[in-house]
């Protein structure tokens, strides 16, 4: 990374038993059978190598077809309340009232992601998906659909997601298991994920302009068609549900929120997201005024410069999918966050489309390297038994948090203008990062116990390339 000289003195090491300094972050499980490593791939293949799993195959081509209509949506929800408000308010209160019941109701949603099958939960949740796109494209189409209903339904989209989302991230284990390829299929998925925001914002902008936005609404309805299909002909294994002490739901929530919160690895990366979410992604919601008032442009300008972040973020998802382990993963967070923070200073202060269309490459880049690498994390050290919960609450801190990112970011733009509103964002995600850069010292020394208690740091000082099972971190 760009940044990793800049900050290398913050880097946090383990002092091991034979001499060798690691990282702590490099301290993680990389395979559940030690002898796998002489068939790894190489070249290309390592970066496929997530492929193995049929399972995962058929989720990332059913992905592929279905986030491009995501994205068409996305930008045609976006230009559809602008046109009919021209008012930066209403805009991010479309975002809020789309990401609101995300915060709400996805810590709950963990609970159940944790006590019935992921599997059967997003069928169901890809097919509300594709009636509420098909409902929408209709009420456009016949001109039924005033800004507060649009709102509305957006609104619904946002009580599916908060389902739909902590089942994808925990089904992702459930494809390929928590070994050697459980990192590369979450690299793999961010990079399905920002290489379709390339072909969406593009495509939906030449059908803004060439048709009417009901065309993006259908569209999408149909593209579920694909992963609805690759969930239909999946074969999965029996999974056997652990035994649970009858606790109530929000009891189980509240002990997940115990365990998040007493363990320091997973309390520094979440509060990291949160800030991200909140002060960083928003600009998004903004990028219709830069396109129709800083850019004297059209739908096809929004469509520039919502599909330009995707090329960075597909950088950032090849150079991570390539990675054979989470080695150095701490001062990656870090670096892209403060990456993602100068890129949008730079934007939000730029005047020429080609400097702030580059500008934008490296949003994508620093957002999808800091993201990426924090899931992945998470996956490697959560309790199984408390995995539906803790990636909830990761939902929660990038998506939950959005709306009111989304409605601060309208209520600055408002007030002082939508440069100095992404330029706050920018400046706020620059500090995070240094501060959890010099929190990760800290890091370190709540979880080095817990690697020795467990044997992790010295089977890593022998030698041995890939552990079998990561401790646990203990509840308080």
């Amino acid at each position: 990374m760009m940044l990793n000289e800049c900050v290398s003195h913050w880097r946090c090491c383990l002092s091991l038993d034979a001499g060798v300094s690691l990282d702590f972050w490099h301290a993680v499980p990389m395979s559940e059978n030690a002898n796998t490593s002489s068939s790894e791939p190489s070249g290309w293949r390592s970066i496929l190598r997530a492929f193995r799993h049929r399972n995962f195959l058929l989720y990332f081509s059913g992905q592929c077809v279905s986030l491009v209509g995501t994205w068409l949506q996305g930008v045609a929800v976006s230009w559809v309340v602008y046109q009919l408000t021209k008012s930066a308010f209403l805009l991010g209160l479309a975002g809020f009232a789309g990401q609101l019941p995300v915060f709400l109701l996805t810590p709950l949603a963990g609970v159940f992601v944790d006590r019935f099958s992921r599997h059967k939960i997003l069928l169901f949740t890809q097919t509300l998906f594709m009636l509420q796109a098909l409902v929408l494209a209709a009420l456009i189409y016949w001109q039924c659909l005033n800004v507060w209903g649009l709102i509305a339904l957006n609104a619904i989209a946002g009580t599916i997601l908060a389902i739909d989302m902590p089942s994808r991230q925990a089904f992702l284990v459930d494809m390929v298991g928590h070994g050697p390829d459980l990192p590369n299929a979450i690299a793999l998925n961010s990079l399905t994920v920002h290489s379709s925001r390339i072909l969406g914002p593009a495509l939906a902008g030449i059908l803004l302009l060439k048709m009417s936005p009901a065309a993006c609404f259908f569209l999408n309805g149909v593209s579920y068609i694909g992963v609805l299909a690759a969930l239909a002909v999946m074969r999965l294994p029996k999974i056997v549900q652990p035994e649970r002490d009858n606790k109530r739901a929000h009891h189980e929530l509240l002990d997940g929120m115990r365990y998040a919160w007493g363990f320091a690895p997973i309390r520094a990366i979440l509060s990291l997201v949160v800030l991200v979410s909140l002060m960083g992604a928003s600009f998004v919601v903004l990028l219709p005024i830069f396109a129709a008032q800083v850019f004297h442009g059209g739908a096809h300008t929004l469509g520039y410069l919502m599909a330009v972040p995707g090329v960075g973020a597909v950088c950032a998802g090849i150079y991570l999918a390539s990675r054979k382990s989470v080695l150095g993963a701490g001062i990656r967070i870090a670096a892209g966050t403060v990456m993602l923070g100068l890129a949008l200073v730079v934007f939000a202060q730029s005047r020429w489309m080609p400097l702030s269309l580059f500008a934008l490459v490296f949003t994508g880049l620093g957002m999808v390297t800091q993201m990426a690498l924090s899931n992945t994390v998470l996956q490697t050290l959560v309790d199984q038994e408390k995995r539906g919960r803790i990636m909830s609450l990761f939902t929660t801190a990038f998506l939950g948090m959005a709306p009111f990112g989304s409605i601060l970011a309208g209520t600055l733009a408002s007030k002082f203008g939508v440069s100095t509103a992404v330029t706050i964002g920018g400046v706020a995600c620059i500090v995070g990062g240094a501060i959890f850069a010099l929190y990760l010292p800290t890091v370190r020394r709540a979880a080095r116990p817990i690697y020795q208690e467990q044997g992790i740091i010295p089977e890593i000082a022998s030698g041995l390339g890939n552990i079998s099972q990561l401790s646990n971190p203990p509840e308080d």
